[in-house]
């Protein structure tokens, strides 16, 4: 684990203790006692000092990244060096030159790399999903209330905006049924201030035959999640389409990744599939009227 965040805490690391093929060996943060303390409620035998100092640890095979989302590359890269696999929280990059950059340090160091997208191995959205005839248009919604001025996701330098941080969720799905966008158009409202990021964006994609999708993201209402298809036969809806459920999709995902990194298969969720939906998140934001 390089790095102790929420999600390592109260999702991941619980899901690798109940997997079937993974087991936890060690983990870093810069705050040594948050590293203690998370590694006691997770009997994590090994603390290592820093991250560089996880990354020399012989019996980790792999590493999970939950760190800010201006992190993920410089680590993503420093891990595939040190010959160890990566599986990184989403979204992978800044934008698709980074995941790009994090794809081909894999590859040149022979290692696996896989964007943390957990709702993608949970059979509730892969059954609605794979059950779709016709889709003729996708509204994918996912929104919080961010109360906390000092949340990372405040910030511009370290990643954060609800495009990013959620609208990836959106996008990832509108393109899972219809494909690529060939045309996009968006609106944002952002904070106030220098460091002022999207607080809600919204955009319209077209794709190939006319189908389009309606993609919202926002730190500003109440949680709000769901997903609602029209085809040419009805209209079918998924309630909470990419929240923890049971069975639970953190573990599915670990299970999927242990199962590539230890069969040497490539992954379930290809970097090819990380930068095109990082590629249609940058043309949102360039394309996104701010008010």
């Amino acid at each position: 684990m390089l790095g102790a965040a929420g999600i390592a805490d109260s999702d991941v690391m619980p899901a690798i203790r109940a997997s079937s093929n993974g087991r936890l060996v060690a983990v870093a943060s810069r705050d040594p006692e948050r590293a203690r303390a998370i590694a006691s409620r997770h009997s994590v035998p090994v603390v290592s000092p820093t991250y560089e100092a996880l990354l020399q640890e012989p019996d980790v095979d792999a590493v999970y990244i939950p760190l800010h989302h201006s992190a993920h590359k410089e680590w993503a890269l420093r891990a595939a060096a040190a010959g160890k696999h990566v599986l990184c929280e989403k979204p992978l990059g800044m934008n698709a030159a980074e995941a790009e950059e994090m794809g081909a340090g894999a590859e040149r160091a022979g290692v696996l790399l896989m964007e943390a997208f957990m709702y993608r191995f949970h059979p509730r959205p892969r059954d609605f999903v794979a059950g779709l005839r016709d889709a003729m248009y996708v509204n994918a919604t996912f929104g919080f209330t961010l109360q906390d001025p000092a949340n990372f996701r405040l910030r511009r330098k370290l990643g954060g905006g609800a495009l990013l941080d959620v609208g990836c969720y959106t996008v990832s799905v509108a393109r899972w049924i219809l494909g690529e966008p060939v045309a996009v158009a968006a609106s944002a409202r952002r904070s106030d201030g220098p460091d002022g990021v999207d607080l809600t964006v919204g955009a319209l994609l077209r794709f190939a035959g006319g189908t389009t999708a309606s993609v919202w993201a926002s730190f500003e209402g109440p949680e709000e999640q769901e997903l609602t298809v029209v085809t040419k036969g009805g209209r079918e809806r998924l309630e909470r389409p990419f929240s923890s459920m049971q069975p639970n999709p953190y573990q599915l995902m670990v299970e999927s990744f242990a199962a590539s990194v230890l069969g040497g298969q490539p992954v379930a969720l290809p970097v090819s599939d990380s930068v095109a939906n990082m590629k249609v998140l940058d043309w949102i934001a360039r394309e996104a009227t701010i008010s």
